[in-house]
């Protein structure tokens, strides 16, 4: 077994692994301070990772892909951590952060819509202003002030993000169209696609935990629907309706 302590928002956590390479992985959150919490992982984790991805894979018309126990370990870890955040009013979200001039602007949609695409043009459109948080499971702590967005380990396939925070500006539906335009939604409009897109845990105290912290993060951030093309013009049209 390998153990090592790690920072994620805010939070230090030790890490006891079957595997050395969540520790790789981990690498730039390391902490030597006192563990808040700790998770440990074993073959059985490993295992509900490799059924949960072939049933996925199969309910979405996909081929099954035979991951490596030490992939497969990475999301174990990860869950686990996720199952303990909403104690600290911390969950994990499905979607693209990006932080212009420090502050986060958060893209989320169904799998396959372009959030990695969209925010890439507001890397082009901004340039050095604009920092990639998280671009795929950013965890986000909800206060009653707003909501700030964290870096983590799990950034997606490409490995776009870093260790750093980012007070949240606002969450938008990214959907695709012609022509490119922003709308200011409702809670109700934005709740499906939000309880979609956060991590739902399966205790059920904690999954009470998490719908509470949904509702505040709905309560306390500005909530939009972007139907953009590729063109650079959407990232301008975003950034002006989110800003303004």
């Amino acid at each position: 077994m390998f153990t090592n302590t790690y920072k994620m928002a805010g939070k230090v956590i030790e890490i006891t692994s079957v595997y050395e390479k969540v520790h790789d992985y981990c690498k730039d959150y390391l902490s030597d301070e006192e563990p808040d919490f700790s998770v440990t992982t074993s073959q059985a984790n490993i295992d509900f990772e490799r059924k949960k991805s072939a049933r996925e894979a199969i309910m979405e018309g996909h081929e099954v892909i035979n991951y490596t126990n030490e992939y497969l370990e990475e999301l174990a870890v990860y869950r686990k951590i996720a199952d303990r955040m909403p104690d600290f009013d911390t969950i994990l979200f499905h979607g693209s952060v990006i932080a212009v001039d420090g502050e986060g602007f958060i893209f989320t949609a169904k799998s396959g819509t372009g959030k990695s695409t969209h925010t890439k043009l507001w890397r082009e459109y901004f340039g050095d202003r604009a920092v990639m948080v998280n671009d795929d499971k950013p965890l986000l702590k909800v206060t009653d002030s707003g909501v700030i967005a964290y870096g983590t380990p799990y950034n997606g396939k490409h490995r776009l993000g870093c260790n750093m925070s980012a007070p949240v500006r606002g969450i938008c539906i990214l959907t695709r169209a012609e022509n490119n335009s922003i709308t200011l939604i409702s809670k109700s409009d934005a709740y499906t696609m939000l309880i979609q897109q956060v991590y739902r845990p399966a205790d059920p105290s904690q999954m009470k935990k998490t719908l509470q912290l949904i509702d505040k993060l709905a309560a306390t951030t500005r909530l939009y629907k972007l139907g953009c093309n590729m063109d650079i013009e959407a990232a301008q049209v975003a950034y002006n309706g989110m800003k303004g």
